[in-house]
């Protein structure tokens, strides 16, 4: 180099804060990622405060200043052009949505979850009742999935008190609700929470519009309200007629760009009645899932709910969807899980449901079939004064997410 033209080095790399605390483990396929470089030239010019730090998980560090630049940059970037990450849609809500984030925000994507706005149950129900704000239960949930912020502040949001009159309701439901009340806006709320969280990627509601599910069954029974949905156990014995959002829903504009602009849109796993099926039924969104070439797979529940998927296999959830999307073969690919539960916990757990299954129809569908161990090892706790029953065998996030990368 000539005395009056010093060299850039600065080198971009995986934050160790992106990847999780000391006390995470990284996974296998990212940390190998993030120590492999090459050495690409870029054009003059660069700023040299250029992060990409909120997006992709990564960050410049500066070792001096020039005209020229060097980067040390991953394996996808070539030829001198910095790609974007690849980009994965979450379309769901509950804890499935919450399971398939929480692994997913340790690779190099970029995340958003597209989160039904049909939950009228618990906290969620209360708020909706006392202070006719949008659902903030499922948004909490990805809001707590995506975030990098220390352990206290995940746990306050989660936090939900046991006694007196906030007795059942959720810390972080109230403060959505209240920040939506305070801006106006509930897309405002949620960027103001997301930056309190320091969320890596984004939660879009599917509808801005205040609606109700209703479902009505083939005995002439009419359920109103997700809650009444979830909770009445007579709806495999009768079966739905029709199912529909009162009044009609229009897409959040946001939720319909992502979907177009995903390279991969992840449906499920979650509750197929209450946190699945409700966001196709906001008008729009299936068709643009359905426009989209992004791939399109659907994560299989683990385990069937009584008295609504009583003995349905997979390929009975992906018809399901079909329905509803208006498109059949939509999902490119369709990932279950192979190992069962113990005996001793489907039995501890009988009322759950019995275990999702693949049979020989599944062959016959037109998708691509990926299965896995993808069984958490450790059994969900709920809070005590929770109002919901929540599904306690779960997905572990980490396998999932394995899964799911190779999607890409």
């Amino acid at each position: 180099m000539g005395k009056n033209k010093a060299k850039l080095n600065q080198k971009i790399s995986f934050s160790r804060r992106s990847l999780g605390s000391e006390n995470e483990a990284v996974p296998a396929p990212l940390a190998r990622l993030a120590n492999k470089t090459h050495r690409v030239s870029l054009p003059r010019g660069k700023p040299t405060g250029y992060s990409a730090r909120g997006t992709g998980g990564v960050f410049l560090e500066e070792e001096s200043a020039a005209a020229d630049a060097d980067f040390n940059v991953s394996p996808r970037q070539s030829r001198g052009v910095l790609h974007t990450n690849k980009k994965i849609v979450v379309i769901g809500g509950g804890t499935g949505t919450f399971t398939v984030l929480s692994g997913l925000k340790y690779y190099p994507v970029d995340l958003a979850a597209v989160v039904t706005m049909a939950d009228d149950g618990g906290s969620t129900g209360r708020l909706r009742d006392e202070f006719g704000v949008l659902p903030p239960g499922d948004l909490r949930q990805c809001l707590v999935a995506l975030s990098e912020a220390g352990e206290v502040m995940r746990k306050l949001f989660n936090h939900r008190f046991d006694s007196g009159e906030l007795a059942g309701h959720n810390f972080g439901n109230i403060f959505i609700s209240t920040l939506e009340q305070v801006t106006g806006s509930l897309d405002q709320a949620l960027d103001v929470a997301g930056r309190l969280l320091n969320i890596r990627g984004r939660v879009i509601p599917v509808t801005l519009s205040k609606v109700g599910l209703i479902a009505e069954l083939k005995n002439g029974k009419v359920l109103e309200g997700e809650s009444a949905l979830s909770d009445y156990q007579l709806v495999s014995r009768f079966g739905i007629k029709k199912i529909y959002l009162k009044p009609k829903a229009k897409a959040n504009k946001k939720a319909i760009d992502a979907i177009e602009d995903a390279d991969l849109v992840v449906v499920g796993p979650g509750n197929l009645y209450a946190s699945l099926i409700p966001n196709f039924l906001v008008d729009g969104i299936g068709r643009a899932l359905v426009a989209s070439k992004a791939k399109k797979v659907y994560v299989a529940n683990l385990m069937n709910k009584n008295g609504h998927t009583d003995d349905f296999c997979v390929s009975d959830y992906v018809r399901a969807l079909e329905s509803v999307i208006g498109k059949k073969r939509v999902f490119d690919a369709v990932i279950y899980n192979t190992k069962k539960p113990t005996q001793a916990l489907l039995r501890k757990y009988a009322d759950e449901g019995s275990p999702v299954e693949t049979s020989s129809e599944c062959f016959k569908e037109g998708f691509r079939l990926v299965g896995a161990n993808l069984l958490a090892d450790e059994i969900a706790k709920t809070a005590k004064k929770d109002l919901l029953r929540r599904t306690l065998i779960r997905h572990d996030p980490k396998k999932l997410a394995s899964v799911l990368m190779q999607s890409l």
